[in-house]
């Protein structure tokens, strides 16, 4: 039923008791002779009439203007429980609805409870994203670790016991025929090349991270390793500087791809490698003897060069590429190094 037909029918049976009542008193009033009351008149209307009517009139009206007032008041809950249901802020207007005090106090009560759950719930979200993304970095490394000790044991000892066999063939016992011979040298050509890509897989494989080295100690422990299994001269100047840990993994990653570029397509003898920090800005430069490539035809948004790029790009820096055919590539990122300037300023 209509809040307002409530209020209505409530206030009518409520003021019709108050009839009644009056009407038992006037009959008892005028107990000695009640024709006269059924006579009496008021405007030409019956007096016991008016005694009905009046009342529930009164009750009418009474009823419509609490039930209106009533349902002013229980709008105004209704939304404030719907903001809290959306998540809005509640708005407070108790100048106009002094009777809802105590239920908007404990609205906002229940308010700031949710938002204290919600608060909970979003950092215990944010503690298992963080958890999911390191386990999988763990999962990662562990399974390129993994990767890349299988490859050694298996794919590059093969690779490197073929070219050993074709060398042998070639030099000891070549073959009469000149095609043949031809032929031949073009195998142990591929082996030697097939050893050099899957050394430079092996160096994308291992891991990225510096492991709580510096940026200076993982640099040389990786050019050192590439002078252990590629022959090839390699040079290297690496000056001591501080940097931030986020500076220093993206410069790690960006050297790291650009040696793989050197083993995979340059056919370089020589690769020399520059790690300074000159006016606040570290500058990290690869130069090989390769044989290059023409940068107006090479698309210089290959996904080695621009991966390079965008990391250079992440920690403030730019990255340059100079290569010409037959004359080698040149790479060089600069980075402003932000860590000694704080550090003055401290």
């Amino acid at each position: 039923m209509n809040m307002i037909l409530k209020h209505v029918f409530t206030a009518v049976l409520f003021t019709l008791l108050i009839s009644l009542v009056m009407v038992s008193f006037t009959f008892f009033v005028f107990m000695d002779d009640w024709s006269l009351l059924f006579q009496q008149r008021v405007a030409d209307i019956s007096f016991l009439l008016l005694v009905v009517l009046i009342p529930v009139a009164a009750g009418i009206i009474i009823g419509i203007v609490t039930g209106v007032y009533w349902r002013q008041r229980l709008h105004r809950v209704e939304k404030q429980l719907l903001d809290i249901s959306k998540g809005h802020k509640l708005t407070s207007d108790l100048e106009q609805y002094k009777e809802l005090d105590k239920i908007e106090y404990y609205m906002e009560q229940i308010q700031e409870r949710i938002r204290v759950q919600q608060e909970k719930a979003q950092r215990l979200a944010t503690d298992r994203a963080h958890e999911r993304e390191k386990s999988l970095q763990e999962i990662v490394v562990q399974e390129r670790n993994r990767l890349a000790r299988e490859l050694h044991d298996s794919v590059s000892q093969q690779l490197f016991a073929a070219s050993m066999m074709m060398s042998a063939i070639n030099d000891t016992k070549p073959p009469e025929d000149p095609e043949m011979k031809k032929q031949l040298k073009l195998v142990e050509n591929m082996i030697h090349q097939s050893q050099l890509e899957m050394r430079a897989l092996l160096l994308h494989l291992r891991p990225a991270a510096l492991k709580g080295k510096s940026l200076q100690a993982g640099v040389k422990e990786l050019l050192v390793e590439l002078t252990q299994k590629v022959p090839m001269e390699v040079d290297w100047k690496i000056e001591d500087f501080h940097a931030d840990k986020g500076v220093e993994d993206q410069l790690f990653r960006i050297l790291q791809e650009g040696v793989s570029n050197t083993l995979r397509h340059a056919k370089a003898t020589k690769l020399q490698v520059l790690l300074v920090e000159r006016d606040e800005t570290i500058i990290l430069r690869s130069v090989d003897n390769g044989i290059g490539f023409d940068m107006e035809k090479t698309k210089m948004n290959a996904f080695g060069l621009q991966n390079m790029r965008e990391r250079a790009e992440e920690i403030g820096g730019n990255f340059k590429v100079v290569s010409l055919p037959d004359k080698g590539t040149r790479l060089e990122v600069k980075i402003p190094n932000l860590t000694e300037e704080g550090g003055k300023d401290d």
